[in-house]
């Protein structure tokens, strides 16, 4: 019985039915067990030592022994490292299991199970529950991902969190065989390496400041306050000769969705404005709704603090223009493609003056 004991404080009160037998106990003890339910099934041949709900992690283990030899994947193995705490976990989510290729388990209820090429280097057999190893879980996500927004939610989020690094996902990418979409997320993880650690921050980096052409910003700046507190910034521009400082911040999916990260950004704010440093705050909609117009207005504020450049407009400027979606406003500059893009800055010549650029209509994305 010593065994008995140690299996379920091991499983979180979960056991199989072969587990006991292997142990050297009888089906009579197993069926006398349940008829007294002091166990209670949960799947075919396997059962919790209690009659209330299950908690997660039992019904992870449960799921785990149910499909053995098996490991938890994909969220489920990013849930059992990151604890119940993890900001927008949903614990009601079937639980995802992995299995040697060539296995064909029957899925129980609320399992969701695939089989895998990789099954025996990529898991982990000696944490509770056994699963995927987290590097590994978080690219086979991101490749496995609907589309480009949520592969990218993956790996930012991964990162953001401080469980791994974009060099050690990037390494783990490089010795997977079968990746769909592996020079996208090696270039993605380039970038989140370069400091972009959200969804919307990789976003304003490759449809805002990069294909615009405004300069290359500082990512996760980290200046101290007044009072001597560091300070981190999304993304910082400026230039020392003129001096000249722009703060771009985002609020995105990761770190801004609680009372508490609202109330640090606004106190980042306030020792900004001590530092004599402008401040601007982006969403999703500026990023990946109105991009182009976006790009237009940072471009102009910029030109405002003292960049001597301009920004350009992309390919999809130029489509929305032929499409006739942008509504006309004046023209300023021979070379500007649609009259609401910044006056491009002649040597010897200030920034521009006037007020800022007016909204364009339409989905330029």
């Amino acid at each position: 019985m010593d065994e008995i004991e140690a299996l379920l404080a091991l499983q979180d009160g979960v056991i199989a039915r072969r587990q006991v037998l292997a142990a050297g106990l009888t089906p009579t003890h197993v069926a006398r067990k349940v008829r007294r339910r002091e166990w209670v099934p949960v799947h075919a041949g396997v059962y919790v030592d209690h009659t209330g709900s299950l908690t997660w992690s039992q019904r992870a283990w449960a799921a785990v022994l149910a499909c053995w030899p098996a490991a938890l994947d994909g969220r489920s193995a990013l849930r059992a490292n990151e604890g119940p705490g993890r900001r927008g976990a949903d614990d009601s989510r079937p639980i995802e299991i992995v299995v040697a290729h060539g296995r064909h388990p029957v899925e129980p209820d609320g399992v969701r199970v695939r089989s895998s090429r990789r099954f025996e280097d990529a898991i982990q057999q000696n944490l509770s529950p056994p699963r995927l190893r987290y590097d590994a879980a978080v690219i086979d996500l991101a490749d496995r991902a609907r589309d480009e927004l949520d592969a990218i939610a993956v790996l930012a989020d991964a990162c953001g969190a401080r469980r791994t690094t974009a060099a050690r996902l990037r390494a783990q990418l490089g010795v997977l065989s079968r990746v769909r979409r592996r020079q996208w997320l090696d270039a993605v993880l380039r970038d989140v390496a370069d400091g972009t650690c959200s969804v919307l921050e990789h976003g304003y980096l490759t449809r805002v400041e990069r294909p615009h052409g405004l300069p290359r910003g500082q990512r996760q700046a980290e200046p101290t306050s007044p009072t001597g507190r560091r300070m981190f910034r999304d993304v910082r521009y400026g230039e020392d000769r003129p001096p000249w400082v722009q703060i771009v911040e985002l609020d995105g999916r990761l770190n801004h969705d609680s009372t508490r990260a609202r109330d640090i950004d606004l106190e980042r704010d306030l020792d900004a404005a001590l530092e004599r440093e402008h401040t601007v705050r982006l969403g999703y909609g500026q990023v990946f709704g109105r991009a182009c117009s976006t790009a237009s207005k940072v471009g102009r504020l910029l030109q405002i603090r003292g960049w001597a450049g301009a920004p350009a407009p992309c390919p999809r400027c130029l489509e929305s223009d032929r499409r006739g979606s942008i509504k006309r406003v004046d023209r300023i500059g021979a070379d500007d493609v649609q009259g609401n893009w910044p006056l491009r800055s002649q040597p010897g010549i200030g920034a521009p003056s006037g007020p800022l650029p007016s909204d364009r209509v339409g989905d330029l994305t």
